[in-house]
């Protein structure tokens, strides 16, 4: 068949078992019609009207357009050109686009197929109508075809049998979903499908059957290019071809991408991770670990769909911002029920950003943060079981049931060391009392049932004694009383924390009622704790926990219970913790979050970050995480990295770090020369293509949010989508994690470290703020820089 139309090998049942998910997924359909071979050598072509539009890949990372024309007759088939000796007249691009045309029509009517579906006689009642017509919603916006989003990026011409020639070819054109035409051959094949796996991990070394490997250039949904790696050719090198590079490195604008055309091969094998094992990546700045865990998430949904749809998957991010940013990832991948949150909303549902409104010391939230309090928590909640000292008489009929205080404490005592959650065993405890009686009822010959047993579970003499033994606990009240009563406090944390430690605790000002506290972040983990403790929380089936490096123990334990009979996708760098708290290694978090098997993996090729930014960014390493592997770029472009030293008449550094220019608390330190530079940086960084962020210590960003509407530069807030008109965020560092921008300017380093509880949280952050440029970064300084910087390491000069 033409490329133009669905590509298909020679055995078809072979094939249709390699794109058919293994469970739950979308089979392609029927079987393929055989596609015709492709063979000889990998040529050049330009397509009539398209000069420079295709890339030379011999070697496979190219070195420019190519401008050679088609070969002569008889020179033998080009890429994607039929064999015979005659060039294609059309060209490959054109047919290539005649294909893609193709796969939007059949799309389309896939789509107006699912539309037009008829519902009115095939369910019993309206709930199951409304259930069907909600699926039927969801794959209506899952076939939608996005003019910006290509419908495939790439092409494997693969032998359809590892013994087949090479004149014997399949033909597989991958792409975020699956299409198939009106007879339901494949157009386009899902890059979760197994027989996409190649496109990224074929090599030349390893070619797993591949022929040759097109990807595919786009400009605004416009297909524009192709290249081709002849992975036959044992003399060439692998590498990233130019449109990858071009790709990896294309500006960003707008909330983050998908980077399912670019998947590496180190990435893919963890993308393609199994569901019943937990994954935990540590990943460098501009590893990819925040897209792989996404990307995983697709996969997963594809693979064990039915599975999971049942269970539920999560997302959980560091805070609002972050979950803006990598909201469109999924959706554009075809998945759109999956749910995102951050800690405080999920220990805090229903309350706005969790619902927090205090704020804690560092050292009380550090306490507050730690395994411990779990045990103290687990103590208080039983204090209130009071074994019984009476015995309890029961009344049926003219009969009276006596059970001795000492069954009675036998039945707690049994219960307690049960270890079952709090109201489970509240529920059990009149049931065991109504199971005590009707023995005794038996015994005097009597023959009561299952109804006469909860009759005398909801006797009133029974009640009460539950209600005296094992009264209710309300979570949020205990935590109330524990950070209010000093004694109550000291008496369940004895042993467990010290005197020291219980002090932090306590409010020296406790509130009246548990709606007029100011709870912080912090508590709301230790009410859900509480609440997990009297009941158990449900779970998911998986949790992908972004950012985890930031997490308390008690934070884990709350993610934990949420995938408690599930798995978890843990992603982060311990480099860049930045709370008092963050973990300070991986075993020890999966510990606390209930999966200590879980496998640690590490990624250290930067994909995103310029060479020499994360070079001089890496100078902090030795002291903020000595144990870690700098991170390495596989880009090409350096990018620009420029320190740019503000005088300032008198200006200094003071012991502190601060300014000794006048400047003061209430415009952050800001001098009117630094503004002025920095505002200057910002316009230079907009005469450049991508997005802009300037990055700025918290207490700083009025001054400087004021110098910006001054100098009528209008810019957004963290969250808040980039485009044509609006390439300027102003971003407070301790919101910039997980962000990037093509171009960053940083605010006064010193000022970043200065804003941190600790020197090396202070590096840490900066180290952040550091690594959030795609192309090129702009340091704007007035103090001093830190030594950390200053001095080079060895091969950096």
């Amino acid at each position: 068949m033409d490329p133009g139309g669905s590509a298909v090998p020679a055995h078809p049942s072979s094939a249709d078992s390699a794109t058919a998910p293994p469970d739950g997924g979308s089979p392609p359909g029927p079987p393929r019609r055989p596609a015709p071979p492709v063979g000889g050598t990998v040529t050049p072509v330009t397509a009539p009207g398209d000069e420079a539009a295709v890339l030379s890949t011999a070697p496979a990372h190219g070195t420019g357009p190519a401008s050679a024309p088609p070969g002569p007759p008889g020179h033998g088939a080009g890429p994607g050109e039929p064999p015979g000796g005659e060039p294609d007249p059309a060209g490959p691009l054109a047919r290539e686009r005649a294909h893609l045309d193709a796969s939007r029509a059949a799309l389309r009517a896939m789509r107006a197929e699912v539309e037009g579906l008829d519902i009115s006689d095939v369910t019993a009642n309206w709930v199951n109508a409304a259930v069907l017509q909600a699926q039927i919603d969801n794959r209506v916006k899952a076939l939608a075809d996005h003019a910006g989003t290509p419908l495939f990026f790439g092409r494997l011409d693969c032998r359809d049998r590892p013994d087949a020639p090479e004149a014997a070819t399949a033909r597989y054109y991958i792409g975020r979903r699956h299409v198939h035409d009106a007879e339901g051959d494949p157009m386009v094949i899902d890059w979760r499908a197994p027989v996409s796996q190649p496109f990224y991990r074929a090599s030349r070394k390893q070619p797993l059957g591949v022929l040759l490997r097109r990807r595919f250039g786009w400009t605004g949904g416009e297909l524009t290019a192709y290249e081709d790696e002849d992975l036959t050719d044992p003399s060439a090198a692998d590498g990233a071809g130019r449109l990858l590079q071009r790709e990896i490195e294309r500006p960003r604008v707008g909330p983050m991408r998908d980077i399912v055309a670019t998947i590496q091969p180190e990435q893919d094998e963890l993308v393609r991770s199994g569901l019943d094992g937990t994954l935990c990546v540590q990943g460098a700045p501009g590893t990819g670990k925040t897209a792989v865990g996404l990307h995983r998430v697709a996969y997963l949904l594809y693979t064990h769909r039915e599975r999971l749809a049942r269970s539920g998957t999560l997302v959980v991010g560091p805070n609002r911002s972050f979950l803006r940013y990598i909201q469109q990832v999924l959706p554009a991948l075809g998945e759109l029920e999956v749910a995102q949150a951050t800690v405080e909303e999920l220990v805090a549902p229903g309350e706005p950003g969790g619902g927090a409104r205090g704020a804690d010391s560092p050292a009380a939230a550090l306490v507050k943060g730690d395994a411990r309090m779990a045990e103290v928590l687990r103590r208080a909640v039983r204090s209130g079981v009071t074994p019984p000292t009476e015995p309890l008489v029961v009344v049926r009929g003219s009969r009276r049931w006596r059970i001795p205080a000492h069954e009675l404490q036998e039945i707690v005592g049994e219960l307690l060391e049960r270890g079952i959650r709090y109201n489970a065993a509240r529920e059990a405890l009149p049931q065991r009392i109504a199971h005590a009686v009707l023995v005794r009822m038996e015994a005097a010959g009597e023959a009561p049932d299952d109804r006469t047993q909860n009759a005398v579970a909801r006797d009133r003499a029974v009640k009460a004694l539950v209600k005296e033994v094992w009264p209710p606990v309300d979570p949020a009240k205990l935590v109330l009383r524990l950070l209010s009563d000093a004694a109550f406090l000291a008496e369940h944390a004895e042993g467990v924390l010290t005197p020291a430690e219980q002090a932090e605790l306590v409010w020296t000002k406790p509130p009246r009622s548990v709606r007029s506290a100011r709870w912080s972040a912090a508590d709301a983990v230790l009410i859900d704790e509480a609440r997990d403790l009297l009941d158990r929380t449900p779970s998911l089936g998986h949790v992908v926990l972004d950012e985890a490096q930031d997490l308390s123990p008690m934070q884990y334990r709350a993610v934990g219970r949420r995938c408690s009979t599930g798995s978890a996708t843990v992603l982060g760098d311990l480099a860049q913790g930045t709370t008092p708290w963050s973990t300070p290694g991986w075993a020890e978090a999966l510990t606390h979050l209930g999966k200590p098997d879980g496998r640690v993996e590490e990624l250290t090729e930067g994909f995103r970050v310029p060479r020499d930014v994360i070079a001089y960014a890496s100078r902090l390493l030795p002291v903020i995480a000595p144990g870690l592997t700098p991170a390495t770029s596989v880009r090409e472009a350096a990018g620009s990295l420029e320190i740019r030293r503000v005088p300032s008449d008198g200006a200094g550094d003071g012991e502190d770090g601060a300014p000794t220019d006048g400047t003061g608390p209430e415009d952050g330190g800001v001098t009117a020369e630094q503004a002025r530079a920095v505002v200057e940086a910002c316009r230079d960084a907009l005469r450049r293509e991508g997005s802009v962020g300037l990055i700025v210590a918290d207490p700083r960003v009025p001054a400087l949010a004021a110098a910006l509407t001054a100098a009528d530069l209008p810019y957004l807030a963290p969250g808040e989508e980039t485009g044509p008109e609006a390439r300027l965020t102003l971003v407070p560092a301790t919101l910039v994690k997980g962000l990037e921008y093509d171009h960053v300017v940083l605010d006064e380093p010193a000022a970043v470290i200065a804003a941190e509880p600790g020197t090396r949280t202070g590096l840490r952050r900066l180290y952040v703020a550091l690594t959030r440029a795609v192309s090129g970064l702009t340091v704007v300084h007035t103090r001093d820089l830190p030594p950390e910087l200053r001095r080079a390491p060895a091969g950096h000069g």
